[in-house]
């Protein structure tokens, strides 16, 4: 996990991805590692972000996106695509 905040009671995990030229969309794989993460800290919740740094993108202002999708064993994760 590239982040794992805790504030008090709260912990929140982070995983982050960057899509270069030639790579196939990484938000597969992050949602599987993610979820094996948040497994291990009993979290049903967790963040995935995807930098998109693939030739030609506009800009990140234009291209931010935030939706959430569910990881393969059904935790709800906030995926934002930058």
């Amino acid at each position: 996990m590239d982040l794992c905040l805790r504030y008090g009671r709260v912990t929140l995990g982070m995983e982050l991805k960057v899509w270069r030229d030639g790579a196939s969309d990484p938000l597969p794989e992050g949602l599987v590692q993610l979820d094996g993460y948040l497994a291990g800290l009993g979290l049903d919740s967790g963040w995935l972000v995807l930098f998109d740094r693939r030739s030609g993108q506009p800009p990140i202002a234009e291209r931010t996106v935030h939706i959430e999708q569910r990881s393969p064993q059904g935790r709800c994760i906030a995926v934002v695509r930058a």
